[in-house]
């Protein structure tokens, strides 16, 4: 396995649709692995494939502490939507911000394990929100792009300045 760069907003390969899945085989299944990796490395709760420049539908969660609850979603497709959550979400792409964001507060998704296997899952609470978080980077969104303009505009003010720092 290995750990994979993540790619940090406001890089515009993060924009790029997320194509899916045709065939799963070893190296799908060693992309989830290095993902998972890659994750837990991070340390985060959900990443998917385009945050690592593979443009595939892929996405791994583990919200769990203990890194005991992994799930893996490919070719993901929410099929229902109910209530309206607003959480505070973070990014790995977009290190130290933070803001609340409005999603549907539980979701039912249907997707492809890493054997290709088909299942539907009904989360709620943080699961729904990382799920609905991730979904976004394989439709080219950043969780950032969710906020109002004047909030853009200063979380891309505060990474430029971060990166000055980092030169």
């Amino acid at each position: 396995m290995a750990i994979l760069e993540i790619l940090q907003y406001p890089d515009p390969r993060l924009n790029k649709p997320a194509e899916r899945v045709e065939k799963i085989d070893a190296g799908t299944r060693k992309l989830i692995d290095d993902m998972v990796e890659t994750m837990y490395a991070a340390p985060g709760v959900g990443l998917a494939a385009t945050q690592v420049d593979v443009h595939k539908q892929i996405i791994v969660i583990d919200i769990s502490e203990d890194h005991g609850d992994l799930r893996v979603f490919i070719n993901p497709e929410v099929t229902r939507r109910e209530g309206v959550a607003v959480n505070q979400e973070g990014c790995l792409s977009v290190p130290g911000i933070y803001d609340n964001v409005e999603r549907a507060e539980m979701v039912t998704v249907t997707a492809l394990d890493r054997n290709g296997s088909r299942f539907t899952l009904n989360a709620s609470g943080i699961l729904a929100t990382c799920i609905q978080h991730e979904m976004d980077h394989l439709e080219g969104k950043v969780f950032v792009e969710r906020l109002s303009e004047l909030k853009q505009n200063r979380v891309r003010a505060k990474l430029k300045k971060r990166q000055r720092k980092a030169a």
